[in-house]
């Protein structure tokens, strides 16, 4: 049993708490400043132990922590964590700047401590498919990739007034909250990104002025992408197309299935279809993740990959800002 210490007990940190005590192999701990959530958890879900403030849970031994916290603390508490030896899942993105990201990096190669990010849609089983069709380059050499996805964020997040989504300084807005999910999805797939432009607007979001609409044109080296998202549309879908020399192959996220199509004017194949409830790709991440510790598989998203992603993030709303391409 790994000891895992969740940090940060809002609704992620809650899905972390529940999916790694799915897997059976965790004895989880929860690090919580607000009293009420603290309690809440710990009893819900019958914790080993919980603490009030990160210092208290040092006191303490753990092989792991989630962290779960608002972005902008996640570089510090890496920190923290990192220089007593305890292994790392910091949440998306890593973080809100480049400040410290450096400096981690080096730290935890330097003493080995495991290190990975929770991009959670590299456990999608579609997406993990297509990644081995593309490695076997099935249907050739990439040549674009196109996403276009949207939800009703009110719905699935009702509480969004209240967290760290307000404000792009502890992680907020469409690019740093959802696009960056698909951008790292991208970069797994077909490459990191090497230049983009953006552009983003507040549309609709009710008590917020952050971003809900995003659009984003990338180079990833000689692969041309482009990005759309919206988090205020009814339908809750998101899909993935990769235009390959001798095929396309497209990911319906919200249908759980991949399909190719290699002939003109032919109907999409279905190649894989998957059973998926919302939970299921977290206990996937945290078993992969024991596994990790363990030396028995790589991590789903490194740390130095979570970093290039972060250096999207930050290219988008600086283009967003600005009117014009960047360069990463």
């Amino acid at each position: 049993m790994k000891r895992i210490l969740v940090v940060g007990g809002g609704s992620i940190g809650e899905r972390h708490v529940r999916c790694f005590g799915r897997t059976g192999r965790a004895d989880v701990a929860l690090c919580e400043m607000n009293d009420a959530v603290r309690e809440r958890v710990a009893q819900t879900y019958d914790l080993r132990a919980s603490y009030a403030s990160l210092e208290d849970a040092l006191n303490d031994t753990h092989d792991a922590a989630v962290i779960c916290t608002p972005a902008h603390l996640h570089v510090p508490m890496a920190m923290q964590l990192a220089e007593r030896e305890i292994g790392l899942l910091i949440e998306k993105p890593v973080s809100v700047s480049l400040e410290g990201v450096d400096r981690l990096a080096a730290f935890v190669s330097e003493k080995q401590v495991p290190t990975a990010v929770a991009y959670t849609l590299r456990a999608h089983p579609a997406l993990i498919a297509v990644k081995a069709v593309l490695d076997e380059q099935r249907y050739g050499r990439v040549l674009e990739v196109v996403v276009v996805s949207g939800q009703h964020f009110p719905f699935y997040r009702p509480a969004y007034r209240e967290t760290y989504y307000t404000r792009h300084e502890s992680g907020g807005g469409a690019i740093q909250d959802a696009l960056t999910h698909m951008m790292n999805a991208a970069e797994w797939l077909v490459g990191p990104v090497t230049r983009l432009v953006a552009d983003a607007e507040h549309c609709l979001l009710e008590g917020v002025e952050v971003e809900d609409t995003a659009h984003v044109i990338t180079r990833h080296g000689d692969v041309l992408g482009s990005f759309s998202l919206n988090q205020h549309q009814a339908a809750n879908e998101s899909t993935l197309t990769i235009v390959c020399e001798r095929g396309t192959i497209r990911v319906e996220m919200h249908r759980r299935r991949w399909l190719s199509c290699v002939e003109p004017d032919a109907d999409w194949t279905v190649e894989g279809e998957f059973e998926l409830e919302r939970d299921d790709m977290f206990v996937t991440q945290a078993n992969r993740f024991m596994d990790f510790l363990d030396g028995k598989a790589e991590p789903g998203c490194t740390l130095a990959e979570g970093i290039q992603t972060l250096r999207v993030n930050l290219a988008a709303l600086q283009s967003v800002r600005e009117g014009s391409w960047v360069d990463i």
